[in-house]
């Protein structure tokens, strides 16, 4: 299990790398979108849609995301923008409040709210100028280390529980240590986009936090309809979701940021 899940982990780490950063942005739109949707395809299931629900709702979804690629302005990211910042604060309130019960439709709408925002910021992100593409994988740079980071220091310091009654394994340490490798690697970002430090690197703690907050919205959904993994679809490691549901929460965030801090137009 442990081989499987660092294969995957490499090539699933090694295939985004290379969309992000060299690949031009219609086709890292792309990448990005099939793995985008077959996240809604899961999240399918935390609606407990039949198979034919399924597709229509990834149908639809894909109907949007060519709405938001194509035909959405500056005007409409900023409205995308604030909706996913409140939709993540009554995110938190949910995760704080469980154990309550949701209904399907609250479910399927709020994947669209998760899902949708994440995709087409982190895409557009990526074509706003000549370092979109550097920011773009930044931001991934930060979510992983602050997983690599949270997974180990919660394995050999972790005693104080996050949020027991969505995800018994994350706890406080664990958290923290996150949080600092994220800074690490922010620290090392800064000198390659040759941006300053001092900005970048509370832009990417406060992201590794938002993007924990993620982790634990669909912890909390999975939870709702009895699923230990979001699906099979990467071995060692469950479905899409499971590795993408951090970015859905940190996207928003280190957009904004990045524009609160006049790094980026």
């Amino acid at each position: 299990m442990l081989a499987a899940r660092i294969i995957t982990g490499v090539v699933f780490g090694a295939a985004i790398t290379g969309a992000l950063l060299f690949a031009r942005s219609p086709v890292t739109a792309a990448v990005l979108g099939i793995l985008w949707l077959a996240g809604v395809w899961e999240w399918g299931a935390f609606a407990k849609l039949p198979a034919a629900g399924r597709a229509g709702y990834t149908v639809l979804f894909a109907a949007a995301m060519a709405v938001g690629w194509l035909w959405l302005g500056l005007q409409g990211l900023g409205v995308l923008l604030v909706a996913a910042l409140a939709w993540w604060l009554f995110a938190l309130v949910l995760v704080v409040r469980y154990p309550r019960t949701f209904s399907s439709t609250f479910v399927a709408l709020a994947g669209i709210i998760v899902l949708l925002p994440s995709w087409t910021l982190l895409v557009r992100l990526h074509g706003n100028d000549a370092l979109g593409p550097k920011l773009a994988f930044t931001l991934l740079l930060i979510v992983w280390a602050a997983d690599v980071g949270a997974y180990a220091f919660g394995r050999l310091l972790g005693r104080t529980k996050l949020a027991p009654a969505v995800s018994p394994g994350k706890t406080w340490e664990g958290v923290t240590g996150g949080l600092v490798t994220a800074g690490f690697a922010a620290a090392i970002a800064a000198q390659w986009l040759m941006l300053p430090a001092i900005r970048l690197v509370p832009l990417a703690v406060a992201t590794a936090l938002i993007s924990v907050l993620g982790d634990l919205t669909q912890s909390m959904f999975k939870r709702n309809v009895g699923l230990k993994d979001s699906g099979k679809l990467l071995p060692g490691h469950g479905g899409v979701l499971d590795r993408i549901d951090s970015l859905t929460a940190a996207v928003p965030a280190f957009v904004v940021g990045l524009w609160a801090l006049n790094l980026i137009g």
